[in-house]
């Protein structure tokens, strides 16, 4: 049995993540899906000090709670900045990182850094509501909760880099309507003998398009 933590990417809940944990299930093996501190079930707990640290503690406060010493952790889009800080902080309870169309960062990057001058707008979109929260976009899930804008611009801090030694994987959408701002990563990670890749035909939202698909590549870490 392997334990996997599902991560969302921003402004999601972990119920994106729901469906694909119920497969794991039946395959028997135990998921975990995720809702970080101010977002989905846990959007109550939104306030101007939530940042990256915060949910990157949302992750190892559930390996060490549940007693997990050889967690699968998935995370999509900005959730890969969260996997990332885990896997550094308790390297031996993490064997596996899987980034679903998500960031990858090195010591000192954020999420801010590591985007385009356009998404940077959409973050900004609904921030002079409250001067602390970047509001969902108009088409997506009518689920999705504003995100705390300081976990996206705070820079995260790495002992070792992403994943050390765990095995790691790259999903990577190839049916975005825009460039896909993750080509460079993807063709970059292809290239290095420490990285599993593979391209799916799917938009952004992974478990939402090509569920089947980012199963059989989950089920490969099991």
């Amino acid at each position: 049995m392997t334990t996997y933590v599902l991560v969302p990417g921003a402004w999601h809940g972990a119920w994106t993540f729901e469906p694909l944990a119920r497969e794991l299930r039946r395959a028997g093996h135990d998921a975990h899906p995720l809702s970080l501190t101010g977002l989905g079930s846990r959007k109550h707990l939104l306030t101007a000090s939530v940042n990256l640290d915060t949910h990157i503690e949302d992750v190892v406060n559930l390996l060490a709670d549940e007693e997990v010493t050889d967690a699968v952790l998935v995370g999509h889009s900005y959730g890969g900045m969260v996997i990332t800080g885990a896997a550094d902080r308790v390297p031996d309870r993490v064997r596996g990182l899987v980034y679903v169309d998500a960031m990858v960062p090195e010591d000192g990057q954020s999420t801010w850094s590591l985007v385009t001058d356009n998404e940077r707008a959409w973050y900004l979109n609904g921030t002079a509501e409250n001067g602390f929260t970047s509001a969902p976009l108009p088409f997506f899930d009518p689920r999705t909760t504003p995100h705390p804008l300081a976990s996206l611009l705070q820079a995260i801090r790495l002992e070792g880099g992403p994943g050390r030694s765990t095995a790691k994987s790259y999903v990577y959408a190839t049916q975005w309507p825009t460039p896909s701002p993750f080509t460079a990563l993807y063709e970059r990670l292809s290239g290095l003998p420490d990285w599993r890749t593979y391209a799916v035909d799917s938009g952004h939202n992974v478990m939402r398009d090509a569920p089947e698909d980012l199963l059989k590549v989950l089920l490969e870490h099991g």
